[in-house]
């Protein structure tokens, strides 16, 4: 970096711990949050935003000698900024006008007066644009997809121009007195009254398409099949009166007919039986057969009863994938015989069970033929015929005859959806004719203004453009919960949304909201969902949102300050999945925004993600295109970036490629990436925050076997998009791993999914940077790299992120020179440079056992070639021999049982029984990390974890070291169940530590069994 630039505090210092715990936070947040206006995917954590932004823009005290003359007045002043951001990050203090005006008090300052426009051009969700309009700076947005557009309008664009002002509705602006019209609160008010009259004018049209359901009495109650054993249990809920009931969802399962000749029954294609799993209100639904119709039938009754009343038959689905059984034969349908009965336009579906609003919560209910009936009399007016991506890794309905996006959705779905679009244009005539006649009060220097949105209006026309744009987004927003993908949550009684993977599903079973209920899935939550965002979005500057490839996105923007989240390789398919909402956008906004929804699906061919099915499936120019694109991307950013601020730029991706990596995932792999989410999974899964896609999964996997049983690891996502970088003419000056999954995300749902991004801050490579010897870099590797991961690990870096938390430390040395040559001086690529880095990585790793006791090298050493299976007694004495440690010993020390020549290792839950750790017995670090990872993820969580952790405190760091030793080596094994304890473990230390530090200050008390059973 030039002397003659000033050093900004992202190049110094963060606050991690506060970023990451406000970010881990803000993934459960759900009202007002601006994730909630429309799904998007992968967006960034507000926090991390605000928290990168405000650190890019203010100088780090040692940039300022003059004021700061030595290290001790600098380390005051960086805390005291370091101190502001920990305020800034805080979810409740996004509205905090206190503490918002410190810091752009605080960015004035740095700035003189002047800052730079903020831009971000691969916009996408709108975390970054809006951020910066927080911190009062001009935002400016740019993607190719108009979906992400439209978002970033809706967020930064519309909401300052209509500021201050108030509701045009009657009666929304006598509920708002004068005074209470600050920010976009008139807005929102508009939002919620006009969506309360598109909800109503709905229903008149559509309502007979959505039939009430009479409550159940105790007559109605039917009992179990006499050929099922079942303890008594009470069905349809019969202690409710007399009456009528709200339906929130119908429950349907798709159906073939059974390829037996000899049956010839219509076979329910049902997941599961299960419709609640709450405790005291447990319901399931029971499939009777009807043997003497012709062919057999089944039909189906709802059951409800506290546990130990019964429980729900076994699915009659097989495994992962297509594989059912007929209930009325038991003849096996196979996936091929599915796929072609839903290819030929033969596979229906039934209804199974129904949902209600009950006097005292859900209720569930038989199915009703009269409700069949009715949903059988929808004829949409019109169905978005497009046909979806071939795009098989992530729209893995297709197969089954699902091929246009028309086909997502029941026949009444559709109504419901084109009526609620086509309502949307006389909404905004309302609003237009109710704006003239009361613009003239309200903003009389706007009242001529005749001007669209689109053109800069401020006037009536544009609050009516503006108006419409929103209830298009709710509409949107329905249609996620309205489609024939969505399922339905047993844990927690809700209908799951269409995108609970990054990816369009198979759903056997699926859930049919009522959009005028004012349950899960109804139209009004929507409104609220999207007035709530609008009234809390920040209006203290100014914003834009442009369609354009991000290689255009500088065009027109003066000096900006650049920071941006691009595509991760292949992972995400944005404009095939986004599709399925551009096009009932496009039926409701194409008027107001004709360039936006000029095409009938969003734009592929500029989209920079490598894709292969759109290069005729050739995977090495879908890495150029990629490449290439990335290249391009950064030499425009680096000639317009303002040349004081650093470029900060977030990516996340697994590194687990070795040099001869697989190709495509095996079909099996495919069906199992098909299958619909478990309940628990779901729960991290809402509004985008999705699992792993497919493409992540693939790269999530390991392949060995290098030279000394390590592999030269890669990674295709990384190295392309480093090389773009670098090869742009860019350094990395700094690296932050910043946690942007939810903290427990990994062990609630049983993964070891990425946790973090890694937010590369970038600085343009002087011309005259010199050049180093493959030598020099290795070891400048050596010798810088320990550190980097000492602090990595010490701050609680996912051991699952190790990888690719190393990668910034490792590429800030190869890119700070021009060139990197081997031997032969040729130059030393980016995935050279990537092998290189994690082979010193795995060096550290492994020379961390030098710390550990004899007893748990050898176990480290066993585990490494065996895992938790038994291998023979021979080769455990040579390697007992080599460790300087007899098996005996070993047996004495609790951690390995040896019998008939067999010798293992003991997994956590078989370890001997002790009452207390610090009883004066010896302890290993093996041992000592089993208990506490078992304790962790099997026992009381992390307050039994911190309580055997305060009892050998002195173990501690050697303890961590062996975890994240123990992911490595079950991650190149490819053992991810085996590595899932150590990560959770590494992710959790920080907490844990914490409270074994005051449990041992006596200031929390132990109750309890201190070790888990």
């Amino acid at each position: 970096m030039s002397d003659s630039l000033k050093k900004k505090l992202i190049e110094v210092a963060l606050p991690l711990k506060a970023i990451n715990e406000a970010s881990s936070k803000e993934k459960s947040l759900r009202h007002g949050h601006p994730s909630t206006l429309h799904l998007w995917w992968s967006r960034k954590p507000l926090a991390t935003a605000r928290a990168v932004l405000f650190a890019s823009l203010v100088d780090d005290p040692s940039a300022h000698p003059e004021r700061f003359p030595n290290e001790a007045s600098q380390e005051q002043e960086r805390e005291r900024l370091l101190e502001l951001i920990r305020q800034l990050v805080i979810w409740e203090n996004t509205t905090n006008e206190q503490v918002l005006a410190q810091a752009r008090e605080e960015i004035r300052r740095a700035t003189n007066g002047a800052p730079p426009p903020v831009l971000d051009p691969f916009a996408g969700g709108g975390s970054i644009p809006l951020e910066a309009l927080r911190l009062g700076l001009e935002a400016q947005a740019g993607d190719l997809n108009p979906v992400a557009v439209l978002i970033n309008k809706a967020l930064i664009e519309i909401p300052p121009r209509f500021a201050g002002r108030p509701p045009v509705h009657p009666q929304a602006r006598q509920a708002l007195l004068a005074g209470q019209w600050e920010g976009a609160r008139g807005l929102a008010a508009d939002i919620r009254a006009y969506g309360r009259w598109l909800r109503d004018e709905a229903e008149r049209r559509i309502g007979h398409l959505y039939p009430r359901v009479p409550l159940p009495t105790p007559a109605l109650e039917e009992r179990p099949a006499t050929d099922r054993k079942r303890k008594p249990s009470q069905a349809n809920g019969a202690s409710h009166s007399n009456g009528e009931a709200t339906v929130i969802a119908w429950l349907w399962a798709r159906t073939v007919t059974c390829p037996n000749p000899a049956c010839g029954a219509q076979m329910p294609l049902v997941s599961k039986w299960w419709l609640s799993k709450k405790r005291g209100h447990e319901a399931w639904v029971e499939p009777l057969v009807e043997r003497e119709s012709r062919p057999p039938r089944v039909r189906f009754v709802v059951h409800t009863g506290r546990t130990g009343q019964g429980e729900p038959p076994a699915s009659s689905k097989h495994s992962r994938g297509a594989h059912f059984s007929c209930l009325c034969c038991n003849n096996a349908a196979t996936e091929e015989y599915i796929k072609a009965e839903g290819q030929a336009g033969r596979m229906g579906a039934c209804l199974i069970a129904i949902v209600a609003e009950g006097p005292r919560g859900r209720i569930y209910l038989s199915p009703e033929p009269h409700h069949e009936e009715i949903a059988a009399l929808a004829h949409p007016e019109w169905l978005p015929n497009q046909p979806l991506a071939n795009d098989m890794r992530n729209l893995w309905c297709q197969g089954y005859g699902l091929t246009t996006f028309g086909d997502l959705f029941t026949p009444r779905q559709l109504a419901a959806l084109t009526t609620f679009s086509d309502l949307i244009a006389e909404a905004r005539e309302r609003v237009l004719a109710v704006a003239r006649a009361a613009w003239g009060e309200l903003d009389p220097a706007s009242a001529g203004d005749e001007r669209p949105l689109r053109e800069g209006g401020s006037g009536p026309v544009a609050y009516a453009d503006a108006l419409a744009t929103y209830l298009a987004l709710a509409v949107d927003r329905c249609a996620d919960y309205w489609s024939a993908l969505c399922s339905w949550h047993t844990g927690r009684d809700i209908i799951r949304n269409t995108f609970a993977r990054q990816a369009l599903p198979m759903i056997w079973d699926f859930a049919e909201a009522n959009p005028f209920s004012t349950s899960s899935g109804n139209f009004m939550g929507a409104i609220d969902w999207v007035a709530a965002v609008i009234e809390a979005v920040p209006c203290s500057a100014s914003g834009a949102a442009r369609q354009c490839e991000a290689s255009a996105a500088v065009n027109g923007v003066a000096r900006p300050l650049i920071s941006t989240d691009p595509p991760y390789y292949d992972n995400v398919g944005y404009a095939d999945l986004s599709d399925f909402f551009y096009v009932w956008l496009r039926r409701s906004l194409a008027p107001i925004y004709p360039d936006l929804f000029a095409t009938l699906l969003t734009p592929k061919g500029g989209e920079l993600i490598a894709s292969p099915y759109r290069h005729g499936g050739d995977k090495d120019q879908a890495r150029r295109f990629f490449e290439e694109g990335l290249r391009r991307v950064f030499a425009n950013l680096r000639a317009a970036q303002h040349p004081d601020y650093p470029l900060t730029l977030y990516y996340a991706f697994k590194q687990a490629e070795v040099e001869q990596a697989g190709d495509e995932a095996p079909d099996e792999e495919l069906e199992e990436a098909a299958e619909p989410l478990a309940d628990d999974e779901a729960e991290a899964a809402e509004e985008g925050q999705a699992p792993q896609s497919a493409a992540r999964r693939r790269n999530g996997k390991q392949a060995a076997n290098g030279q000394n049983g390590t592999a030269l690891v890669a990674s295709t996502g990384w190295e392309t998009m480093l090389e773009g970088l670098i090869s742009a003419g860019f350094t990395i000056t700094g690296t932050w791993p910043i946690r942007t999954e939810m903290a427990n995300r990994s062990v609630a749902m049983g993964t070891n999914a990425l946790a973090s991004s890694i937010v590369l801050v970038c600085r343009p490579r002087p011309e005259k940077a010199p050049i180093a010897s493959r030598q020099q870099f290795l070891r400048e590797l050596r010798q810088e790299l320990p550190q980097a991961i000492h602090h990595l690990q010490q701050g609680g870096i996912a051991p699952v992120d190790l990888a690719q938390a190393s990668i910034g430390p490792g590429m800030a040395i190869y890119s700070r020179y021009r060139r990197v040559e081997d031997v032969d001086g040729s130059p030393v690529s980016v995935r050279a440079a990537l092998q290189l880095i994690n082979r010193v990585l795995d060096e550290i790793l492994t020379a961390q056992e030098g710390d550990f006791d004899s007893e748990t090298r050898w176990a480290v050493a066993w585990f490494e070639q065996f895992g938790f299976v038994s291998g023979d007694f021979g080769s455990a004495e040579t390697l007992s021999k080599a460790k300087n440690i007899s098996i005996q010993l070993l047996s004495e020390s609790g951690i390995v049982h040896s019998h008939g020549g067999k010798v293992r290792l003991l997994r956590g839950e078989d370890l001997p029984q002790r009452e207390r750790l610090n009883d004066g017995q010896p302890l290993t670090t093996w041992e000592f990390t089993l208990r506490l990872a078992h304790a962790l993820l099997k026992g009381g969580g992390e307050e039994h974890a911190a309580r055997l952790l305060s009892q050998r405190q002195d173990l501690a760091a050697s303890a961590l070291e062996l975890a994240y030793r123990l992911y490595s080596i079950c991650e190149r094994r490819g053992w991810a169940q085996e590595a899932l304890p150590y990560n959770s473990l590494a992710i959790a230390w920080p907490d844990i530590n914490q409270k074994a530090l005051r449990y041992s200050k006596g200031e929390l008390a132990e109750q309890g069994s201190l070790l888990p059973e």
